[in-house]
């Protein structure tokens, strides 16, 4: 008799609903839940989940010889047999199987381009989370080289900036360079892969675990709720770029009027289905799936 998700340990977060197998494995369901500024929204954006999970997918994939990752499969029918589910057509495209690991309650920001939070504290201090940076940037200017900006992750709350000494000291020297270095070089080769595409990567989230002591790639991997992707054709610095993510809707709720401490508003329906465009833009340059084979 085939087990039922109902019958699982589940932990709901902002985007993904995650259930608990067994000891060592997770079932991971991308969710068309959208979150800003640390709130989930009222409204959901079609297809989200599923695109979500399709370029994680991808990028587990691409970049398994640079770090491993917590996936085990991403296919249904396979999914099923390993676990005893019986999980229907509407999970697809929107499930993944994976390892359970140690996180690291880190959020690991490679910045290529200065912009977002990071432009706003260069404006104020001439740093980013203590690194100094020449004076006179424009904003989304590319940076002499990408550099490595944790946060703090909060399961509840607000993720909070620190240096990377912070996070040695919360770690040690050792595994926190290991996931610099990672981070980096994840970073680099998915920048260099999506400039040939039109695309420009401006920075990225990454998550980290360890599993039996050995650091590999966690969560979700250079998607348009955890990257920044600009259209390289119309790119210039000093101006803010022409997003493929997130940011559309970050840029509405900023001018919403939204005092970003009660509940969100309720998303207009052109913001809605412009986003749900947008991920799928990004999704065809990165994957290079057509919009059809999103159900």
């Amino acid at each position: 008799m085939a087990i039922k998700l109902t019958e699982l340990k589940v932990y709901k977060g902002k985007v993904r609903d995650v259930y608990s197998i067994d000891e060592d494995r997770l079932l991971i369901v991308a969710t068309d839940r959208i979150s800003a500024f640390d709130f989930i929204l009222p409204d959901e954006i079609p297809q989200k989940g599923e695109i979500l999970n399709q370029i994680s997918l991808f990028w587990f994939e691409k970049t398994k010889n640079i770090i491993k990752n917590h996936l085990i499969s991403g296919e249904l029918e396979r999914i099923n047999y390993l676990t005893g589910l019986a999980l229907d057509n509407y999970y697809s495209r929107r499930v993944s199987l994976a390892y359970k690991t140690k996180r690291i309650d880190f959020e690991c920001i490679v910045r290529g381009y200065i912009t977002g939070s990071g432009w706003k504290e260069y404006l104020k201090t001439g740093s980013i989370c203590n690194i100094k940076l020449p004076s006179g940037l424009k904003e989304a200017q590319r940076l002499s080289e990408p550099i490595f900006t944790p946060t703090t992750k909060a399961d509840k709350g607000h993720d909070e900036n620190v240096d990377f000494d912070f996070m040695s000291d919360k770690i040690g020297i050792e595994l926190a360079e290991r996931i610099k270095n990672k981070s980096i070089e994840l970073y680099n080769f998915a920048h260099d892969y999506m400039i040939k595409k039109g695309i420009i990567l401006a920075d990225a989230k990454l998550e980290f675990g360890l599993l039996e002591d050995e650091l590999i790639l966690i969560d979700e991997a250079f998607t348009p709720d955890s990257s920044r992707f600009w259209d390289a054709q119309t790119y210039s610095p000093g101006k803010s770029p022409d997003s493929f993510d997130k940011q559309f809707v970050r840029n509405w709720l900023l001018e919403s009027g939204w005092d970003m401490k009660n509940k969100p508003p309720h998303l207009p329906k052109d913001i809605i289905e412009n986003t749900s465009r947008l991920y799928r833009i990004i999704m065809e340059k990165i994957v290079g799936y057509e919009n059809r084979d999103i159900h």
